[in-house]
């Protein structure tokens, strides 16, 4: 069994999605192994997305991220990464497959509802963030 790390990102929880999201999880075969309801602050937000800190949007990211509450989780399934990465669908939401979470809840690149982990290596130290206690 593979592990991966999932946010349900401000704009879907400010929408009143996230319950659809995490049913939609369940429902797709994923065991939810630590969840949790958070307001990222400034200085978490920055440590978490420190990898984009030269990127031209590192700034608008965090603000986006720290502008309400997320909901941070640790998946566990056969492929775990993949099935995620699958299940949420393209970046951008004008792009993505019909029925994943990002057509069905995103708004556009920015605001797009989640974030899933893209490599092994980047799900270990995702969990490790936010969930210590589950760090393998």
């Amino acid at each position: 069994m593979e592990k991966t790390f999932a946010i349900i990102k401000p704009d879907a929880v400010k929408a009143k999605n996230a319950g659809k999201i995490i049913n939609r999880i369940e429902k797709e075969g994923f065991e939810i192994l630590g969840m949790k309801k958070i307001h990222l602050s400034k200085d978490q937000a920055e440590q978490f997305y420190a990898v984009h800190k030269e990127r031209p949007f590192y700034g608008e990211l965090v603000e986006f991220m720290t502008s309400g509450p997320v909901v941070v989780m640790t998946l566990q399934k056969e492929n775990a990464i993949k099935a995620w990465r699958d299940l949420m669908g393209a970046t951008d939401p004008a792009e993505a497959g019909e029925n994943t979470l990002r057509k069905l809840y995103g708004s556009n690149k920015g605001e797009n509802a989640t974030h899933g982990s893209d490599a092994p290596e980047t799900a270990a130290e995702e969990i490790k963030f936010f969930f210590p206690e589950l760090a393998n």
